[in-house]
């Protein structure tokens, strides 16, 4: 019994792992993608929406 509870434990773990991998990764594309856009109505978006969560950005 010990075993099968490690094995099941190590398997949600690793199935944690993935979707916060892919989280952090869409993340960083999202800041990435806005704050270096060169398009000014993306960037204004960005810009606007930080402020909105009263998150400073300069």
């Amino acid at each position: 019994m010990a075993q099968t509870s490690v094995i099941q434990g190590s398997a949600a773990t690793r199935a944690g792992i993935l979707p916060l991998a892919f989280a952090g990764l869409l993340g960083v594309f999202i800041v990435g993608f806005a704050g270096f856009a060169h398009m000014d109505v993306v960037h204004n978006a960005g810009h606007d929406y930080r402020h909105s969560m009263a998150f400073p950005c300069h």
